[in-house]
């Protein structure tokens, strides 16, 4: 397999979803042994307007899954994309879609978490910052005494402002964009890969699953377990992107 190749001061922008972290024992929402597929009503629940004022709900579809995204630990490709950003002299950014909190525990500094983090809670009302939570059950802000919630996003909630912009700003810079684990797409993975490939970034996606329809953006699709490719993808860099080509 052909690895990714940069100039030693070149950037490469990775997009992670839930494909990445399957071998780490965290289910996808949806597709195949997703928590979704397999229960349809908890994602009938998940998707309703009611959800974005009533915190206790929150908690009780999201607060099991903490235990579980705990015990879970960086498999190789989490920590194979950490060691490239150490190692490779490049600049190498990455934006999740993911809620699991896998990339910071594998080492990846700076991470773009578009949808938040399930590990991390804020209040519901106030402007308490994020933190880092051990409980798995609602309890009141020390702040205003409103209900604390899980710090991710939910339907019908926009991505957060710094979260979006830095992943655009990681965009215009980039020479290399990278998908892994997700379908490439829909949103924000196309658009993200659009802007990439519109500002001339070479363009890679891994996944399990060939794009249906193809994206015209991805120059190269490499299908197979991000787990598998990835330590073999990303090795220091000695040629220009266009040698991809």
């Amino acid at each position: 397999m052909n690895p990714i190749q940069l100039d030693p001061d070149g950037t490469l922008l990775v997009l992670t979803g839930a494909g990445i972290s399957v071998a780490s024992s965290v289910r996808p929402f949806r597709g195949q042994g997703g928590v979704w597929t397999d229960d349809p009503e908890a994602e009938r629940r998940a998707t309703s307007p009611e959800l974005l004022h009533r915190p206790d709900l929150i908690w009780e579809l999201y607060g099991p899954l903490r235990p579980l995204m705990r015990k879970a630990t960086p498999n190789p490709a989490h920590l194979a994309l950490a060691r490239f950003q150490k190692e490779s002299g490049c600049d190498v950014r990455l934006v999740t879609q993911n809620v699991d909190g896998l990339h910071h525990r594998a080492g990846f500094e700076n991470v773009i978490e578009l949808h938040g983090n399930l590990l991390r809670s804020r209040c519901s009302q106030c402007d308490l910052p994020p933190f880092e939570d051990a409980e798995d059950r609602p309890r009141p802000c020390p702040v205003c005494g409103a209900l604390l919630r899980p710090d991710i996003v939910l339907f019908g909630e926009q991505i957060p402002e710094k979260a979006g912009e830095a992943a655009f700003s990681a965009v215009m810079r980039c020479d290399h964009f990278l998908a892994v684990g997700t379908s490439g797409i829909v949103f924000p993975a196309a658009l993200l890969v659009q802007s990439a490939f519109n500002y001339g970034a070479a363009t890679t996606i891994v996944n399990l699953e060939p794009m249906d329809p193809p994206s015209p953006f991805f120059q190269r699709e490499i299908l197979g377990r991000a787990e598998e490719i990835l330590p073999l993808l990303l090795e220091p860099p000695t040629l220009k992107p266009s040698a991809l080509l």
